[in-house]
């Protein structure tokens, strides 16, 4: 990486790192650009080279963080012995609940703010640096053994079904506490992917 590359990148790093803390300590509607570019030592210039307005630095401030945590939960699973789709799934979605736990401001942050929208743009068009989302999904749909109908709609109900449940489950046990949620979870979990495998004798027939 070039020097002038380097420093771009250290701006840019340092403009979404202090973001998020002004964002947890202050709130998004509190938090200016002015707040942020000067807290980053950084001028409003430099701002708008990266980001359109403080929405938009949320937005990829979600992705970014979800990212992490994605790429925390897959070198992971890569170390594990774990090959089956619907255990990987699960494993992936498990580390990023205990990761999401262990980082409760995180969590709130994520979870005020994230949509469908920002985690599909995330999940086809990854900022630089980031995992491809789509690319290990993909790969892990084609190396399972069953097809799936609408693997998209699949993707989309987990996530919205975990967003919706781990929240209170872990800051405020409600209606149980994170471990009593967990088999009921990954429970649905599965019966979610079962529901969009397609009979082997549609595989049978597509081979014909």
């Amino acid at each position: 990486m070039e020097k002038l590359d380097i420093k771009k990148k250290l701006k840019h790093d340092s403009i979404l790192n202090t973001a998020f803390d002004l964002f947890l300590t202050k709130g998004i509607t509190k938090t200016s650009i002015s707040d942020i570019v000067d807290t980053a030592g950084v001028g409003k210039g430099t701002f708008y080279l990266y980001f359109k307005d403080k929405y938009d630095l949320r937005n990829k401030l979600i992705s970014h963080k979800s990212s992490e945590l994605f790429q925390s939960a897959h070198d992971a699973l890569l170390d594990s012995d774990i090959t089956d789709f619907e255990d990987s799934i699960i494993f992936i979605i498990n580390h990023i609940i205990d990761d999401l736990e262990r980082n409760q401001s995180l969590l709130t942050f994520i979870s005020k703010n994230l949509s469908w929208g920002i985690f599909k743009n995330a999940l086809i068009t990854p900022a630089e640096n980031d995992i491809d989302f789509h690319g290990v999904y993909v790969k892990m749909l084609k190396d399972s053994p069953h097809t799936f109908h609408n693997p998209e709609m699949m993707i989309f109900m987990i996530v919205e079904l975990v967003s919706s449940t781990v929240y209170s489950a872990i800051l405020y046990q409600d209606p149980v506490t994170l471990e009593e949620l967990k088999p009921y979870l990954f429970h649905t979990i599965r019966q979610i992917i079962r529901s969009h495998q397609l009979p082997e004798s549609h595989l049978i027939a597509k081979g014909n």
